[in-house]
């Protein structure tokens, strides 16, 4: 999985993976009457609202990003209606040559993490016929309960070339109440590091990184530094820029010499663009989808300064 999202990073000249968590106060008026015409107010007409205007997105910002996440969580809340929306947006921007990054966040062990593990980047097993349901590329994970709750994914890694992004230092302000305390003199975030870059090991990509990747916040640039040490085979998967204050010269620590080694996520500041009230004014609700482009053109041009 990390050569195919490298290769996308190198073909497009840019780190971006733009994040699909979309809220209703998002979607513009046009899009949501539409659906709510089709299913009335409810969560399935919620769901048709978030398909469409991820549809209208991806149109938009294919040609020049390697890769979406889509959050789950925002999909989950509308039940069965949300999930098929979820899964719809993934197929779509496949169709589109996109790598997708599952923003799941699972962590469980034994049959609870098995079951994780193969309904999204393994197969489901039904009476000896096994079906791909999600389609991720790779997913996020919670590594709080150890190497128990990785293994099983590490699994359907290796079996079916897909990848991973665990938590080891993330962007919320109180990330620090856990990963920043100190065990031995060092912090927890530097061990869980260590911990990844070893599972790493087992699933090496030909370009030099593991496809075993690492969220590291943009919000925390010195953590992100001393990680980058740590693990210099792990790819970042690195959210806080742009609407959460992190800026382009944070993000310097992430980046190895080579100019590879993160992937940067952009959520709001690019799927929300057209709220703002410059955009307002310059474009037309209908023409949403234009503010959402130029958001991901200058975002490019941004981490250029960073990267070369």
């Amino acid at each position: 999985m990390i050569d195919k999202l490298i290769e996308k990073i190198q073909e497009k000249e840019n780190p971006t993976v733009v994040g699909l968590d979309p809220r209703l106060n998002f979607i513009p008026e046009h899009i949501k009457n539409d659906a709510y015409e089709k299913f009335g107010k409810t969560p399935e007409g919620a769901a048709e609202a978030f398909y469409q205007f991820n549809c209208q997105i991806i149109d938009a910002i294919y040609d020049i990003v390697p890769a979406v996440k889509p959050q789950i969580a925002m999909y989950e809340q509308y039940g069965g209606a949300g999930i098929e929306a979820y899964i719809k947006t993934i197929k779509y921007a496949k169709e589109k040559e996109l790598v997708i990054i599952g923003d799941i966040k699972r962590g469980d062990i034994s049959t609870t993490a098995e079951a994780y593990a193969d309904g999204h980047i393994g197969r489901a097993n039904v009476e000896g016929e096994k079906f791909e349901v999600y389609h991720e590329d790779s997913i996020t994970l919670n590594a709080y309960l150890g190497y128990d709750s990785i293994q099983p994914f590490i699994k359907d890694c290796l079996e079916y070339n897909k990848g991973l992004f665990v938590l080891v230092k993330t962007s919320n302000p109180n990330s620090g109440q856990i990963q920043n305390l100190e065990v031995g003199g060092r912090k927890i975030y530097e061990i869980i590091g260590e911990m990844v870059a070893e599972w790493g090991q087992q699933v090496m990509g030909t370009k030099g990184y593991s496809s075993i990747g690492a969220v590291v916040g943009a919000t925390y640039p010195e953590e992100a530094t001393v990680l980058r040490k740590i693990m210099p085979h792990t790819y970042f998967l690195v959210p806080g820029y742009g609407a959460q204050g992190g800026t382009a010269e944070d993000l310097k620590g992430c980046f190895n010499k080579d100019g590879l080694g993160a992937v940067i996520n952009s959520s709001r500041g690019i799927i929300a663009a057209h709220l703002q009230e410059e955009n307002k004014r310059r474009f037309s609700e209908k023409e949403f989808y234009l503010a959402v482009r130029e958001s991901a053109v200058l975002m490019k041009a941004d981490l250029k300064k960073v990267i070369g």
